[in-house]
């Protein structure tokens, strides 16, 4: 939460900088080598708004102001800034050194003064960390300057976000001395969150509590923040990418905005405690995703003042949220509470250092650090405070359990003798109900076989209607032909007994021979030898055709239907046309194209009756839509393949919409009128073709026709 530091930061600029008009430069003179001066007022410098004013502009320039007290903060700003120091040696080693100790600058141009011009150094966080002199998280410089001798030097310095100068000058080896007893501290810090990190993580892995995870989300983004504060991040996290170099100033803060709102939300239970309260986390989440996008936009006045804003105002809104949940007796609220508030005391601590409010010492430079370090491990400690205290609600809640699943019992123990005589009243209710189901079941089932019994019956009727009809004509055919026949006889005869007479008489043969003539050509015996012979002919024609009809009939009616047999399909199909041929008359056409198919084991009276049904009704839709006109077409088409045969109904009837064909197969579903039909004729159907292990497929159009579509298969199993 390093933003909390520079809005801090930002208020003391307000309340103790003093900017007076430029002076004549008064050297900083370095006396010991074991002395680091830092140096906190009397430092020079001009605003360069538009980043144009060069080196020579600023050496010759009179329009230098002096910072008069406390590390220069000139707060957030967009404007670059020239400094302007004079350094006198009055040691005995010529090699000293500047540090800058403020890692957050974007460019840092060093011009120190020489005999032959300027020696100039360009570093920040907008340059490869490999470019800078000395390998230090600070910004430091080298200078050579001969005992007793005054040198100037230059600084052209900008940052995106806040821009602080704690500059320090001193000898060289005590400026690196101290850099290294920093990255001990911060080794020590560094390894101690890591540590906090991976403990954490590894009590997460093991109570699944997710508090845990919240908190090495926050603990992981404070350690972010902190090492980026301190320049660690970019010299041992990234120190390639000049991206995240500059970027991480807004991305750690903003990841600790949204850790620390997850987490804060989480352990104290805000949701629970203070529900109306709990609603204003929303708002700082939009206020960093606003500076989130302002900063990926490089909006950076935008992102560092939302940011500044938004940091200052949650830490307030937190330790207020502790300090009232933790008055209603939640404890885990008490160790979050102090946790803030030390973290906070760190950060004024370090913040009233740079503005000489306290003295500058190891203690003062590296409170926040340590207050982020405390924080952490107060936060663990309310972790492992928050288990017991969950541990203590969990016993709670299985006394209360207990207590509950005792009450339970005895409830149930007082429900079971009342259960008992219930039930003992309800079985003898149930017994009364199934003898009465029992008698309605037979009922039912007798209901069902007549039902049956019925369709068969009028398919019977059909079948009957069919047959007297189809017989009837060759019958009356040979009845008419009898009568004409016997007249043609007894004619015959008669002309046998007259050839005998005349052959008997005592006349001469040419006499017999002309009576014969003369008699033949009476009785027009030509003719009556040819009419005789048709008459022949149309007899046995209409014994042949009932023959036929009588083979059909037998075909059809298949008196072994109850057992598996080697059939003909097209043989049995035939045979119902005989049948149906009646119904068909002269006004519908009956196209057969069969396939030579393989012999298919079935109940081959049963799907007789299959043909027969949607035959029927394929003729009554055909005789519907066309009436005693002309134009009703019936296909019937036959194929197989290695498993299966196929058999397709095509006609261009009615057709029928998507609600018939739901309930096609229902039974006693009908849409013929009353007395034309009982329903049962196609579920009776669909039930044989699924007892043959087939499928009924059907597809229909209004006002086109329909289609069935029969699969059955070549061998039952």
């Amino acid at each position: 939460m390093f933003r909390i530091y520079r809005f801090i930061c930002t208020l003391l600029v307000i309340l103790t900088s003093y900017v007076g008009q430029a002076q004549p430069v008064t050297p900083v003179i370095v006396r010991n080598t074991d002395e680091i001066i830092r140096l906190d007022s009397d430092i020079q410098y001009i605003e360069d708004v538009n980043h144009n004013i060069l080196l020579d502009s600023a050496v010759t320039s009179n329009n230098y102001k002096i910072w008069k007290k406390g590390v220069p903060n000139l707060g957030i700003t967009s404007s670059a800034y020239w400094v302007r120091l004079k350094i006198k040696n009055e040691t005995n080693s010529q090699k000293l050194a500047l540090r800058i100790s403020y890692p957050g600058l974007d460019s840092v141009l060093f011009c120190e003064e020489m005999a032959s011009g300027y020696r100039i150094v360009q570093t920040g966080e907008s340059y490869p960390f490999s470019q800078r002199e000395y390998k230090s998280s600070d910004y430091i410089f080298s200078l050579t300057i001969p005992e007793s001798a005054e040198k100037l030097v230059y600084m052209h310095v900008c940052s995106k976000g806040a821009l602080l100068l704690p500059v320090n000058i001193g000898n060289e080896t005590k400026i690196l001395d101290t850099e290294k007893s920093k990255d001990i501290f911060w080794g020590m810090y560094i390894g101690l969150m890591v540590a906090m990190l991976l403990y954490n993580w590894f009590v997460y892995l093991t109570t699944k509590d997710n508090s845990y995870l919240y908190y090495i989300v926050y603990v992981l983004a404070v350690l972010l923040t902190q090492t980026t504060l301190s320049g660690y991040a970019y010299r041992l996290f990234w120190p390639g990418s000049i991206w995240l170099a500059r970027s991480a100033d807004f991305l750690t803060p903003i990841l600790v905005g949204f850790a620390v709102i997850g987490f804060m939300r989480h352990f104290l239970r805000t949701r629970t405690y203070l529900p109306k309260a709990d609603k204003i986390s929303y708002l700082f989440v939009a206020t960093y995703t606003i500076a989130l996008i302002a900063g990926l936009a490089q909006k950076y006045n935008i992102t560092f003042n939302v940011i500044d804003m938004s940091a200052s105002t949650i830490s307030i809104y937190m330790l207020t949220m502790a300090f009232i949940i933790s008055r209603k007796g939640y404890r885990p609220a008490v160790f979050f509470f102090i946790a803030w508030l030390v973290f906070l005391i760190g950060v004024f601590i370090f913040v009233f250092k740079n503005f000489n409010l306290l003295p500058y010492n190891y203690f003062t430079i590296y409170t926040m650090p340590v207050g982020s370090a405390m924080e952490a491990l107060l936060l663990s400690f309310a972790l492992a405070d928050r288990i017991n205290t969950l541990k203590k609600e969990k016993e709670l809640s299985q006394a209360q359990t207990v207590d509950a699943l005792k009450e339970n019992a005895r409830i149930i123990r007082e429900q079971n003798v009342m259960l008992e005589i219930k039930v003992t009243e309800r079985t003898q209710e149930l017994k009364i109900a199934n003898a009465d189901l029992s008698t309605a079941l037979v009922e039912l089932k007798e209901a069902e076989t007549q039902l049956v019994e019925s369709e068969k019956m009028a398919s019977l009727g059909q079948l009957t209607a069919g047959i007297a009809h189809e017989i009837n004509n060759p019958i009356n055919f040979v009845s008419s032909n009898v009568m004409p026949l016997n007249r043609d006889v007894k004619i015959l005869l008669e002309t046998v007994d007259i050839m005998e007479k005349i052959i008997s008489d005592d006349i001469p043969v040419a006499e017999k021979k002309k009576q014969i003539e003369e008699y033949k050509a009476e009785i027009d015996y030509d003719y009556l030898k040819v009419e005789i012979e048709q008459l022949l002919q149309g007899i046995g024609e209409g014994a042949s055709r009932t023959a036929e009809i009588v083979k059909g009939l037998r075909i059809f009616s298949r008196l072994d239907e109850d057992d598996l047999k080697k059939t003909d399909i097209n043989e049995g199909l035939d045979s119902t046309l005989v049948i149906t041929n009646n119904l068909v008359g002269n006004t519908i056409k009956v196209n057969r194209e069969y396939s030579g198919l393989p012999m298919v084991e079935c109940y081959p009276g049963k799907l007789n009756q299959v043909f027969l049904n949607i035959i029927s009704n394929a003729i009554y839709a055909i005789k519907k839509k066309f009436g005693e006109n002309k134009g009703g077409l019936l296909t019937i088409t036959t194929s197989y393949d290695e498993n299966s045969v196929f058999i397709k109904f095509t006609d261009n009837g009615t057709g029928m919409d998507e609600n018939t064909k739901k309930r096609l197969f229902e039974p006693f579903f009908t849409t013929k009128d009353v007395g034309e039909g009982t329903g049962l004729g196609l579920s009776i159907s669909y039930n044989t073709i699924v007892k043959h292990n087939g499928q009924i497929q059907v597809n229909s159009e209004i006002g086109i026709g329909t289609e069935f579509i029969l699969t059955l298969p070549l061998t039952q199993k």
